[in-house]
């Protein structure tokens, strides 16, 4: 019964969108495992995001890309992003995703994170995504949608 339900849910594509995750995650699947390239893509587009980093403010990007916290920081973030990316589909978990954006927006609000540096830094991750992972409209839908979703969430966080 509980199949049905979810089935039903997911056809009309309440919430979650089972529709669209599927092509968030296989955008997602063929880039997760490049965490030091995409945080480098990041801070090299906004390196005002890099300064809001306490161990990499002020330092030359391109000598710490090959450091150990450098990755160590960058797989936290990709690993979170994993985490979120890999419930998406399944309208039973919708108010644990909420509860995981809620607690990363309130961290980062309390490290001085605007919406404006969320944008950018959101910004900077989809644009690696899309030049590096298959791409097409489908998918630009799918990121936008659930995108612009989870930014609102957010963004009463941040504000």
């Amino acid at each position: 019964m509980k199949f049905l339900v979810i089935l039903t849910l997911c056809v009309a594509g309440v919430l979650t969108h089972c529709d669209k995750a599927p092509y968030i995650k296989a955008a997602w699947n063929q880039i997760k495992h490049n965490e030091v390239d995409i945080l480098y893509s990041v801070f090299k587009t906004y390196p005002e995001i890099q300064d809001k980093f306490p161990q990499f403010a002020g330092k030359d990007l391109e000598t710490v890309k090959d450091t150990a916290p450098f990755a160590v920081h960058a797989t936290r973030i990709v690993s979170f992003m994993s985490e979120i990316i890999n419930l998406l589909g399944d309208p039973t978990v919708q108010s644990t995703i909420d509860a995981l954006l809620v607690k990363m927006a309130k961290d980062h609000k309390a490290r001085g994170v605007t919406k404006e540096l969320f944008d950018k830094f959101n910004n900077g991750m989809n644009n690696y995504i899309k030049t590096h992972a298959a791409w097409d409209e489908k998918t630009e839908d799918a990121w936008k949608v659930i995108g612009d979703e989870q930014r609102a969430l957010i963004y009463t966080v941040l504000e």
